[in-house]
């Protein structure tokens, strides 16, 4: 038998019944058991089923509407049905996710940098061969935009982001479309907020509008080349940004802002 320290670790480790319940479900609908926007059985089938009352039921069904893996509908013909994350909510999880990530400092800015520098030039090689007059036009629109001199850092910012997720979209590939919003928003708003200090609007504009004549001229190596010659000018500004940050810590730590010989 296991000694009362590992009972009480076991115990801790349990999932509660809610917890145990929303598991089952959810297993159901990932492996397609459940189809979207299948009906799921009411609060007292669900509650025979698993062998517990109704507001255990409940709340593992709380549990699975906050994922957005069912929904609710009243009525007659209502019920709990079976449905997806929609497209913003998946985006929006992935970006919060991202920013976290980096703010702890789980990733590192040289290794989201990276994998963006290694996934966006396959986005950009295949926005060359697959862009169309829309993609165009946007990627036109949102370089008119962030060349605006009345643009704040912030917006300036979300103009930057804005032009590459257009590039992602035009590469045609909805995976990617996704792993890059994790890659484009782990580097946004942060760092990005942080670094407008160090680089000038005019050098990065200029280096869009090489991206933008290489996908619309249909080059994909010229588009490679361009990615490459981004990342290559950020990974200095990141470099010259952290090495602020880190004076400015040493400063503080020094003489509470006092700087050293």
């Amino acid at each position: 038998m296991p000694d009362d320290n590992s009972s009480v670790s076991y115990v801790t480790e349990l999932k509660s019944l809610p917890d145990q319940i929303a598991t089952a479900i959810r297993e159901s609908i990932v492996s397609g058991a459940l189809a979207v926007d299948a009906r799921l059985p009411n609060e007292a089938e669900l509650a025979a089923q698993f062998g517990v009352s109704r507001p255990t039921v409940r709340e593992a069904l709380k549990r699975l509407a906050a994922k957005n893996l069912i929904r609710s509908r009243r009525g007659v013909s209502g019920g709990n049905f079976v449905t997806l994350p929609s497209s913003e909510q998946v985006r929006s999880d992935l970006s919060t996710t991202a920013t976290l990530l980096v703010s702890h400092k789980v990733f590192s800015l040289a290794e989201v940098a990276e994998s963006r520098r290694l996934l966006e030039t396959t986005c950009a090689r295949l926005a060359a061969e697959r862009r169309t007059t829309d993609h165009l036009a946007a990627l036109g629109e949102a370089l008119e935009r962030q060349a605006r001199p009345d643009l704040s850092d912030e917006e300036f910012c979300d103009a930057d982001v804005a032009f590459h997720r257009v590039i992602v979209q035009a590469a045609g590939n909805p995976v990617l479309d996704y792993v890059m919003v994790f890659a484009l928003e782990a580097l946004h708003p942060s760092t990005n907020l942080v670094i407008n200090r160090f680089r000038q609007r005019s050098d990065v504009l200029a280096l869009q509008q090489v991206l933008l004549d290489a996908v619309a001229s249909g080059d994909p190596d010229a588009a490679e080349a361009a990615i490459h010659a981004q990342m290559d000018h950020l990974s200095g500004i990141y470099n010259e940004a952290q090495e602020w940050v880190e004076a400015r810590r040493v400063e503080r730590e020094d003489g509470h802002g006092r700087t050293t010989d």
